[in-house]
Parts: structure tokens; C-alpha cells; sequence
């Protein structure tokens, strides 16, 4: 039988080792990627910026889900050279036509003083709490700390709040800001699930942080219980990666859509009337706007509130779910968001349709620089239905 000391000369003579250094120039180029094949504690005290993890043991069974391209240009290091060469020999037999190993690992890499950084570390209780996520190779431990490091601004504890404030606080994005001027009230619960009969009565925000702390608390929730208007729009959103817009009335839409255009803020977008809903995302001056998309409102009568015209219960939860799974798209910068896109969904035919959205070259929001863009009310424009409040759906 081999000895452990001939296994590994083989494995290197079948293998590319480099220094610390040459694996610094090839790690500039783009689209190369560092494979740290150490151990989770290992990791956790110290790795090159933007290393894909994979423990040693673990490589067969996840590489392919982490790295689908066999011709992705890798250099593999561990602690002090030896797991990578046996990991690079591996590699190789699984398809990977560009991968080196780093003579001297980590350790020799920080001797020669190369850059390296103290990846984000993920509690024992995070680490249960979040395992579904983490086993997907698009959040894995990175995303979900980016996620725990994330800002949500929610606009509205209502019918789409309630849904995509509790996804998103049990998905754990760290921080969740919720506006609303509204109590909460007995026939709210048809479809605002983050309340109940216990606290009908309370501020809605005071309800939500309730709810959404003793769901996750590792949620930090700051509540917002004034009017947004144009006096406090910037201030509010302010230090927020992502706003979630739960609002049902166009002068709160024009002013949220403003807002974000002047400080480049993405606004995830959700509606809803009877038996029909409809999400977007806009992109600051990458897409589409909501006033792109809506230049002027409608007649009042032929928008009525939830309110006037009625709303099934179940119709916000789906909204609001699908703002959730958009939001999160955009925080982790996976897939394909909504951008440019209006999904419509209509719950008696049980149909998804979507629609192209084309940006306006002559957007009186979205064509002017932001610098010049002036936040101001629009109630006066829009002239309300006077029954239709500006509430929140």
C-alpha cells in the first residue's frame, strides 16, 4: 500500500503548483476564482477576498452546484499546500481543465503580506436557523451575511406588508424599517397577517415589530408611524438598500418612485385589485420607472381602493410574497429580477402573464438627473376619489 508521502508526490506530479504570488496575478484576471478548501473554522479566521469555501470533504459532492463551469480558471489553496494539491488532483478528474494549487497555502500567503480579509461569521444558532439557505450555492454563507447586513425599508404593514415583512425577517435581512400611520383593526385580519385580534387597537408598526422580533431576532425593526410625504421622503428612505412599496394610492407611488430615483434606491413594486395583482422592480436609472410606466393616474373611478372595490385575502399574500422573493434577488444580485417587467397575475384564471416594460427617453422623473429632480406632492395631480384615503393596502 502507498504511504500517505507517496500519494501526495503523485497527486502533485499530476498537478500545478504555484507561489503565493504568481497565484496573485492570475487572480486578477477576471473570472478567476480562489477555492479555500480549509475547514469552517479555518475560514472563519482569516481567507482571501471572495473565496468560494468548500471544506476539503465536502469537495466532490458541491463543487459542481458552486462552480458549473469546468473551465473556470481556479486556484485552490488551504492551509499550508497539501489538501489543495489533493483537492487540484481531484478536480482535474472531475472536468476542470484550468486549476492550480497554491504552494505553501494560507499561511505562506499571509507571510508574504498579500491582502487578505476576515470573512463575516455566522453564529451556531445562525447556522441552523439558516441551513436551507446555506445549502444553496447562491447564498451559501456569504449571501446570508450579506442578507444579515442588508437594510428593508417597508412601506405599509397592510395586506403586502404584513407577507413580505415576514419572509424577509425570516429570510434574516438584518435590518427592516415599516411606515405606518394606521392602527391596526378588526377587519384588517382577512388578509394583514402580521396582526391579530389581540391587537387590534395597536399601532400597526408597534404590531409589526411584535411580530416580526419574535419571528427573528436577529431582525433589528424601526418603525416609521408618520405620513411619508415630501418633508421626510429622503430622510426616511436614507441608509436603506431596497425599498418594498406596499402602497395603494398614486401620489405615495410617484413621490416612493422620486424618491428612488434621487437617491438610487430600488424599489420593489406590488399591487393589488379584487382578484388581480402585479409586481415590478425599478432599477434607478438602469430600467424602467413607475412613471414610465403610469405617466399620469388614472380617472378615481376607475381605481377605486381595496376598500371600495374589495380585495380576496389570499391575493396579498401572493403579492407580497413574490415582492419578498424579488427583493431578495436584488439584495443578493441572483437571477433575474422584475426589471423592465410587469408580472400580472390573476387568481380566478390562475394565470402569470408578463409584460415588457419600456423605459420613457422623455420621463419627467427618470430622464432628469437626479441632482435636478425636485420631490414634491403630488396630491393635487393625482385628485383622489374622495373616499380613497391614502392607506395602505
Amino acid at each position: 500500500m502507498p504511504s500517505f508521502r507517496e500519494l501526495l508526490s503523485a497527486a502533485k506530479s499530476r498537478i500545478t503548483e504555484v507561489t503565493p504570488a504568481q497565484a496573485a496575478d492570475r487572480l486578477r484576471y477576471p473570472g478567476t476564482v480562489a477555492l479555500d478548501v480549509r475547514e469552517p473554522d479555518e475560514y472563519e479566521q482569516g481567507a482571501l477576498g471572495g473565496a468560494v469555501h468548500i471544506p476539503r470533504g465536502f469537495l466532490e459532492v458541491q463543487v459542481a452546484g458552486r462552480i458549473p463551469d469546468h473551465a473556470t480558471p481556479l486556484v485552490v489553496y488551504c492551509a499550508g499546500g497539501t489538501r489543495s494539491a489533493f483537492a487540484a488532483d481531484t478536480l482535474a478528474q472531475l472536468g476542470y481543465t484550468d486549476v492550480v494549487s497554491m504552494a505553501g497555502g494560507f499561511n505562506r500567503w499571509k507571510d508574504e503580506g498579500h491582502p487578505w480579509e476576515a470573512p463575516g461569521v455566522l453564529s451556531p444558532e445562525q447556522r441552523n436557523r439558516y441551513q436551507r439557505h446555506l445549502l444553496l450555492p447562491e447564498v451559501d454563507v456569504a449571501g446570508q451575511i450579506k442578507l444579515l447586513r442588508s437594510r428593508v425599508l417597508l412601506l405599509g404593514a397592510g395586506g403586502l406588508g404584513s407577507p413580505a415583512a415576514l419572509y424577509l425577517a425570516a429570510a434574516g435581512v438584518g435590518t427592516l424599517g415599516v411606515v405606518d400611520m394606521d392602527v391596526v383593526d378588526a377587519s384588517n385580519l382577512q388578509r394583514q397577517i402580521m396582526h391579530n385580534l389581540d391587537r387590534v387597537g395597536e399601532r400597526k408598526v408597534d404590531s409589526a415589530k411584535k411580530a416580526l422580533t419574535r419571528l427573528n431576532p436577529d431582525v433589528d425593526v424601526v418603525t416609521y408611524d408618520v405620513r411619508l410625504g415630501a418633508d421626510n421622503v429622503l430622510d426616511i428612505f436614507s441608509g436603506y438598500d431596497l425599498v418594498v412599496d406596499g402602497t395603494d394610492n398614486f401620489p405615495t407611488r410617484y413621490l416612493v418612485n422620486d424618491a428612488s430615483l434621487k437617491l438610487d434606491i430600488p424599489v420593489v413594486h406590488g399591487s393589488i385589485f379584487r382578484f388581480e395583482g402585479q409586481v415590478s422592480v425599478y432599477l434607478p436609472h438602469v430600467g424602467p420607472c413607475y412613471r414610465c410606466q403610469v405617466p399620469e393616474p388614472p380617472p378615481a373611478e376607475l381605481a377605486p381602493s381595496c376598500a371600495e372595490a374589495g380585495v380576496l385575502g389570499v391575493l396579498p399574500g401572493i403579492i407580497g410574497s413574490l415582492q419578498a422573493m424579488e427583493a431578495i434577488k436584488v439584495l443578493l444580485g441572483i437571477g433575474e429580477p422584475l426589471a423592465g417587467r410587469l408580472l400580472a397575475y390573476d387568481a380566478l384564471d390562475a394565470t402569470f402573464r408578463t409584460f415588457k416594460l419600456n423605459r420613457d427617453p422623455d420621463c419627467p422623473a427618470c430622464s432628469v438627473p437626479k441632482e435636478l429632480l425636485t420631490i414634491a406632492e403630488y396630491d393635487e395631480l393625482c385628485m383622489p376619489h374622495p373616499l380613497q384615503a391614502p392607506a395602505l393596502a
